[in-house]
C-alpha cells in the first residue's frame, strides 16, 4: 500500500464527534449516528466492544468534500441503547440495514472492522440494493468460542469465563479499564497507537445501562458469526477482503473467505494486527478514496 496519507480538508477529531451525532430509532434500539460531508456514501462499522470514536483517526484522513461519511454505534454499544434481545450477527445485520433505509441510502460502500465486516458482508449477501460494494476489514466470522480468544491470554481467559453457565454475565461486568486496554492492546501489532483518551470513553460507555449484558450476548452467539460464512457465496457485488499481517485469523480462513465470495480482491495490509482503521488509517483511507 502507498503511504502518503488521504487528508481530509475538515479534519475531524474523535473528541468532537459528539456535537455532529445523530440517533436512529431502528431494531428496537436507538443508535447513535453521525453523517459528514457530501458525496458517494461510506457507512463505517466498527469492531465488538468498540464504538464510532474508534474510527477518529481515520475521519480525519478522509476527504468529507468528496465522500459522506456515516459512521454508526452499533447496538449495545458507544452511545447506542441496549435493548433485550439476542445480539446475534443477523440481529446486527437487521440494524444496519433498517438504518441504510432510515438515512435514505443509495449506492453506499460499506466499510467494516471486524464484526463491522462481517455485518457489511452479511448485506451483501442478503443482496441489500442500498448496497454497491464492501471493504471488509479482518471479518470476525472464526474460532470456536469468538475469535476474540487468540488476542492473549488475558483474553482467552476472560472470554472463556464469560462462556460459563451463572458466572458468564458477571464476569461480563466486571471488566475495568486496566482489562479492557489489556485486550485491545492484544489485536494491536502497533500498541501506542491505543490513546487514553479513547480507552476512557470506551470504558464509560460500556458501564451503560445494558451494555454488559449485550457484550456477554455477542460472546454467546459467537456460533452466529461463523454461520455467516454460509452466506459468502451469493454476494454479487465488488468486494475487497482486507486482512492485516497479525490478525487473530489464521491463512487458512482469511483463504477459505477469499474463496466463498465470487470476484473478491484480496488485500494484506503489513504491520498491523486486528483494530485496522485504527493502527493503519492511511492505508484505508486510500482503499475509500480509491472505491468510493
Amino acid at each position: 500500500m502507498a503511504s502518503e496519507p488521504v487528508v481530509s480538508e475538515y479534519p475531524v477529531p474523535a473528541s468532537n464527534l459528539e456535537p455532529s451525532s445523530q440517533r436512529a430509532s431502528v431494531a428496537g434500539a436507538e443508535l447513535r449516528y453521525v453523517r459528514i460531508g457530501s458525496g458517494s456514501p461510506v457507512v463505517l462499522l466498527h469492531t465488538l466492544r468498540t464504538q464510532l470514536d474508534y474510527f477518529g483517526p481515520l475521519l480525519e484522513r478522509l476527504d468529507t468534500t468528496a465522500i459522506e461519511v456515516i459512521a454508526v454505534d452499533l447496538p449495545g454499544h458507544g452511545h447506542s441503547s441496549a435493548p433485550r434481545v439476542d445480539y446475534s450477527a443477523d440481529y446486527f445485520s437487521d440494524a444496519i440495514e433498517r438504518l441504510l433505509e432510515e438515512c435514505e441510502l443509495r449506492e453506499a460502500t460499506l466499510v467494516g472492522d471486524s464484526i463491522g465486516a462481517t455485518i457489511a458482508l452479511t448485506l451483501a449477501a442478503r443482496g441489500d440494493a442500498r448496497v454497491s460494494r464492501v471493504i471488509a476489514l479482518n471479518p470476525y466470522d472464526y474460532g470456536r468460542g469468538g475469535g476474540i480468544r487468540r488476542s492473549s491470554p488475558l483474553a482467552n481467559g476472560l472470554f472463556t469465563a464469560i462462556h460459563w453457565p451463572g458466572i458468564g454475565p458477571i464476569v461480563a461486568r466486571s471488566e475495568t479499564r486496566a482489562i479492557l486496554r489489556g485486550v485491545l492492546r492484544g489485536g494491536l501489532y502497533n500498541r501506542g497507537v491505543l490513546r487514553d483518551e479513547l480507552v476512557d470513553e470506551l470504558y464509560r460507555c460500556g458501564s451503560l445501562p445494558g451494555h454488559a449484558r449485550a457484550f456477554w450476548s455477542l460472546n454467546r452467539q459467537w456460533r452466529s458469526w461463523i454461520a455467516a460464512r454460509d452466506l459468502y457465496p451469493r454476494i454479487a457485488l465488488p468486494v475487497t477482503l482486507v486482512y492485516a499481517d497479525h490478525d487473530w485469523s489464521r491463512p487458512d480462513e482469511r483463504e477459505a473467505n477469499a474463496r466463498a465470495i465470487p470476484g473478491a480482491t484480496t488485500i494484506t495490509l503489513e504491520r498491523c494486527g486486528h483494530f485496522a482503521s485504527l493502527e493503519q488509517p492511511d492505508a484505508v483511507a486510500q482503499l475509500i478514496a480509491a472505491q468510493a
